[in-house]
């Protein structure tokens, strides 16, 4: 009996964190649907998508992949657990949603709009519900802090240098960069600090899960 409460909150964890990932699937699916622009990294992969062929799910999984032992080869960041449930699943559930065509399809721009904006907020919810077990940084923001060890630059200017570069690579590749990529960049860190308290208290209060001192990143 012990045991079985000993394990209940980490599987209530893990649920959020997979939970999580499926959210934002279903958010990012709705971005690239609408054709308004995409967030930096889902530029390159569909830049690479285009030009390669396969899927951006798949491009998604193979980046994480090769950012994951890119942040050991650079800054010594050991891969988790977490790192490669997100590398899959969230490029699994990215390919899942395009596939079955559940994500409405605006026609006009209005529609269109609406559908960017209903998409990055559900992203940004998915994103908090995500991060909100700490059970672990991303392959992206583990890269990120390799480089930022590594350099010495501040997390900021790491972060704006990578989100730059990768833009200008998936837009060389043929990636959509619109006004929908700038609201994704000027608006994505506070929606997501704004998602990030209300779940931790959801996890929290039922089930008494402290969050760990560490941060988490995306």
């Amino acid at each position: 009996m012990g045991k079985e409460k000993a394990l209940h909150p980490l599987t209530i964890r893990y649920t959020m964190f997979m939970l999580g990932l499926l959210v934002m699937g279903f958010g990012i699916a709705m971005m690239i649907e609408a054709n308004m622009g995409v967030a930096p990294w889902d530029t390159f992969h569909i830049g690479l998508q285009k030009t390669f062929g396969l899927t951006i799910g798949m491009w998604s999984q193979i980046v994480g992949l090769v950012i994951i032992f890119s942040s050991y080869a650079i800054g010594k960041i050991k891969p988790t657990i977490g790192m490669f449930l997100n590398m899959f699943f969230f490029g699994l559930f990215i390919d899942m949603f395009m596939w079955l065509e559940w994500v409405p399809k605006g026609e006009t721009l209005i529609q269109r709009a609406i559908c960017f904006g209903a998409g990055l907020l559900i992203y940004t919810c998915g994103t908090g519900m995500y991060l909100s077990p700490r059970l672990g940084a991303g392959p992206r923001d583990s890269f990120m802090l390799a480089l930022n060890d590594r350099l010495g630059w501040s997390i900021q200017k790491v972060r704006l240098g990578i989100e730059i570069t990768v833009t200008i690579l998936g837009f060389a590749l043929g990636g959509p960069v619109s006004i929908g990529t700038l609201v994704t960049a000027l608006s994505i860190g506070p929606l997501i600090q704004r998602f990030i308290p209300m779940w931790e208290r959801l996890m929290r209060k039922p089930y008494g899960i402290a969050a760990p001192k560490e941060q988490a990143h995306v």
